[in-house]
């Protein structure tokens, strides 16, 4: 099993918080890594490449490659959606959501032909920090 990430679109200047969950095929950039402590690796590249406060989506997958991924896999992400929200923000910080063991659903989606699934609270969360670099 690996963690397959997407870079989530926020959309909402109005909603800070709310985040589009593109599926594998409608993501601006995917990671595919072996254990989930990786996936913060690729944030930090993406920070530095998307802008300092984004939204990330994972969830566990059985694939081999990012550039060949199953059909199957991007039919449940547009159905199910991922499970795992990462989002960073200012100072470093960076917030872990787990929907796992939720069984929530939007009321209504911004984009229900599309698979996009936003989703703009997080039910239980772990919020993890790195300390800021020192300055030379």
């Amino acid at each position: 099993m690996r963690w397959l990430m997407s870079l989530g679109e926020r959309t909402r200047p109005d909603i800070p918080a709310y985040a589009e969950d593109p599926a594998p095929d409608q993501a601006r950039t995917l990671a595919l890594v072996y254990d989930f402590a990786h996936l913060f690796t690729v944030l930090k590249e993406w920070r530095q490449n998307y802008g300092k406060e984004l939204t990330a989506w994972a969830v566990q997958v059985e694939a081999g490659d990012v550039e060949d991924l199953p059909a199957e896999l991007i039919d449940q992400w547009q159905q199910e959606g991922a499970t795992i929200r990462i989002d960073t923000g200012r100072g470093g910080y960076v917030r872990v959501s787990d929907y796992r063991d939720v069984s929530l659903q939007p009321e209504s989606s911004a984009h229900p032909m599309t698979g996009l699934r936003p989703w703009a609270t997080a039910p239980r969360s772990l919020r993890l920090t790195t300390p800021p670099r020192p300055r030379a």
